[in-house]
């Protein structure tokens, strides 16, 4: 008889979620709206959500007759909107104060090539002092939302970007960077010195990193990036400022397997550095799935030390927060 080493848990846990990286409107600005999104929470067991806009809106084109579902539903550009914050600051302040307290609002609606970018966001700040908990997403490599964004090409490294860095540490607000690894044909590392220039420069500033770098457009090109794992690992134990989203792309193919086997590799990655993973659903404006896409994960963390587990689920997004909102959430 062969025995066979399992990672799987004796019993199964009950966990509460935090959600780091939700969109509450899609690309067109548009929203289920947040009764919806609060019935969508309570019924999914997730106590708190990062919440933010969409910082480009898609254009429905003079040409085309039919207004496109999704931005990559046509070849109509998408364009930086900063009104999106205004959608999400309104929303919010239509909440209890009990509400409110389950909300972690990240500004997002600034032109990440301007170099009044940082200027624009500190007058967002100083318009609503105390409302805004983060920065982002902020999108630079994004593969086709990149391809079809009017203007220049972001870069995590830019000048814009730099400054608005300095500004994120300056309010201690955390930052979370859209910055793919790769291009969809190149399997190396591409854009990573884009990234790590960020994180060497900016010590002082909180990043966490959208979904490791990866993309469904990436996975569908190139499915696995047998770099990324190795990649992390030097990331994280080089830059202490470096956190990581776990958001729906890296579940599948890196944290379980199609079998929803967990990956032994990338929960040793996650055991050795307990405080730097947090979970995302990555949705956008629509909430029917969001509770189904937070209790995907629980394969993963049924398999991590249990102490770990909640971490992840739920606390170490919160931990990341501006230091005077941590304890409102406790």
């Amino acid at each position: 008889m062969c025995l066979v080493a399992s990672i799987a848990p004796v019993q199964a846990r009950d966990y509460r979620y935090s959600d780091s990286h939700l969109h509450f409107v899609d690309f067109f600005q548009e929203s289920d709206g947040m009764a919806k999104l609060l019935e969508a929470m309570d019924t999914g067991d997730i106590d708190h959500v990062m919440i933010s806009g969409i910082p480009v809106a898609k254009k429905w084109h003079e040409n085309e007759p039919k207004r496109p579902r999704y931005y990559a539903g046509d070849d109509a550009p998408v364009y930086w909107y900063s009104a999106t914050d205004v959608v999400v600051a309104a929303a919010l302040k239509e909440l209890s104060d009990e509400q409110r307290r389950r909300f972690h609002p990240f500004l997002s609606g600034f032109n990440p090539n301007d170099k009044n970018a940082d200027a624009h966001i500190r007058r967002m700040l100083e318009l609503d002092p105390g409302l805004w908990q983060g920065l982002g997403e902020i999108f630079t490599r994004h593969d086709d939302v990149t391809a079809l964004t009017e203007g220049d090409t972001p870069r995590a490294n830019n000048e814009a970007l730099t400054r608005v860095y300095h500004l994120a540490a300056e309010y201690d607000l955390p930052v979370m960077l859209h910055s793919n690894i790769t291009s969809k044909r190149e399997r190396n590392p591409l854009y990573l010195g884009e990234l790590e220039e960020a994180l060497r420069n900016h010590p002082h500033t909180r990043f966490i990193w959208a979904h490791a770098g990866t993309s469904m457009e990436l996975h569908r090109h190139q499915e696995k990036l047998d770099f990324l794992l190795e990649t992390v690992t030097r990331l994280l134990n080089d830059y202490p400022n470096l956190y990581i989203d776990l958001s729906w792309t890296m579940l599948n193919p890196y944290l379980v397997d199609e079998s929803g086997q967990p990956d032994r590799d990338w929960l040793d990655l996650v055991e050795r550095h307990p405080t730097r993973f947090m979970l995302g659903s990555d949705v956008v404006g629509r909430f029917d799935n969001l509770g189904e896409g937070m209790h995907a994960f629980d394969p993963f963390l049924d398999a991590l030390p249990e102490s770990i587990a909640h971490k992840v689920a739920r606390d170490n997004f919160l931990d990341v927060l501006p230091r005077k909102r941590q304890a409102e959430v406790r």
